[in-house]
């Protein structure tokens, strides 16, 4: 089988470019061949000798060497701040490039429209939005439960991400990380809620297959912060449901604790990102625990391609992450008309980091509001 080749932009100067170029590399199927790493074209240089790639000063380089056959690439993986995100993913649509991109989708809630009508005018060009978490299995298994009627129909969905890391101003101190994702110019209109309240409201909404309707929110910030670090929402569900959405960065003592629980007319449904390997079904007296690796029958074969080594040993983030590389790497081969691939799961993109977006600007006006329920 031929590797497929990708390219990287951004990533070199921070620690999710290293994170998704090994996810890229854990199957032995794809591979990272190029990249524009840095903005600072010395930096670019640095990083890819150091990463054993191609370097770029600038993705438009790397693009035009794609164009005219200089470069053999089959998608771009963008690891960059919110705030290029869409001008970069415009840039590879246009150009027929396939996109891995990271959340949230980008910016304002306009670019994600303007990118939405673009993937719909360029329609045979995947693109892919990156929330690892949906590519636990268990994550997934919970997915498919929900849709086969496990816990019948949802009445409330309870969803969180917890951390500590912001609770001190890590920016005022030279932390790169914090300095970007609590300014507004780089992050957006949220802090917070773009960084890890997305991935609660995919928790919820992917998980469930549900709509939001409108939401009301409080939003907070340290002293001396432009950016919400505290994000609270209840919201109501498109079947009237109840969503209950709490997302910090000021939990001392939380790393990355993200979950749910999905309440049914027959049952509930539990998870929790740092036991990423179980998924709790509860029904009247009894609480099911399935594991990793060891699927229940009702299980879709498609699940069962998506873990590596034998229930007992450990798979966790940087597997969910090259699961959704798979999945993208899955479809890419299917257009190339390759035979025998294996089914792709459906894993988030362009329509879930539009909702992201439209999701965040409501939460922020409602807050504004104190607590007016806003419409999406």
């Amino acid at each position: 089988m031929r590797k497929l080749k990708v390219g990287m932009i951004g990533g070199g100067g921070g620690f999710f470019g290293k994170v998704h170029h090994r996810a890229i590399s854990l199957d032995a199927t794809r591979e990272v061949v190029a990249g524009a790493l840095h903005q600072d074209p010395a930096m670019c240089t640095r990083f890819a000798d150091e990463w054993g790639v191609v370097g770029y000063p600038d993705y438009k380089a790397m693009i035009e060497d794609w164009k005219s056959g200089k470069l053999e690439l089959d998608y771009v993986t963008i690891v960059t701040p919110n705030f290029l995100h869409a001008e970069q993913a415009m840039a590879c649509l246009d150009a027929g490039l396939p996109v891995m991109c990271e959340k949230p989708l980008c910016y304002t809630v306009q670019e994600a429209a303007d990118l939405k009508a673009l993937a719909r005018r360029r329609k045979n060009i995947l693109f892919a939005l990156s929330h690892t978490y949906t590519g636990h299995p268990m994550m997934m298994l919970a997915r498919e439960l929900i849709k086969q009627g496990r816990i019948g129909d949802i009445r409330k969905v309870e969803t969180y991400y917890n951390q500590g890391w912001l609770a001190t101003l890590l920016e005022k101190e030279g932390n790169q990380q914090a300095s970007w994702r609590t300014n507004p110019k780089m992050s957006g209109i949220s802090g917070c809620g773009g960084d890890i309240g997305t991935h609660a409201l995919i928790n919820a909404l992917w998980t469930t297959g549900l709509g939001l309707k409108r939401v009301s929110a409080r939003l907070t910030a340290l002293p001396g912060r432009a950016l919400d670090d505290d994000f609270n929402v209840i919201g109501i569900l498109s079947n009237d449901a109840t969503l209950v959405l709490t997302a910090t960065q000021i939990a001392i003592g939380h790393k990355n604790d993200t979950g749910f629980r999905i309440y049914g007319s027959k049952g509930s449904i539990e998870w929790a990102q740092e036991q990423s390997e179980e998924l709790h079904v509860l029904d009247g007296a009894t609480r099911v625990t399935y594991y990793q690796n060891i699927l229940p029958a009702e299980a879709p074969c498609v699940l069962g391609t998506y873990g590596r080594i034998p229930g007992g040993h450990h798979e966790d983030f940087l597997e969910a992450l090259a699961n959704l590389h798979t999945s993208l790497e899955r479809k890419i081969r299917v257009h190339k008309d390759e035979k025998d691939v294996a089914p792709s799961y459906d894993h988030p993109g362009i329509e879930e980091g539009v909702l992201g977006m439209k999701f965040v600007k409501a939460a922020v006006e409602s807050s504004k509001k104190k607590g007016a329920w806003t419409a999406l």
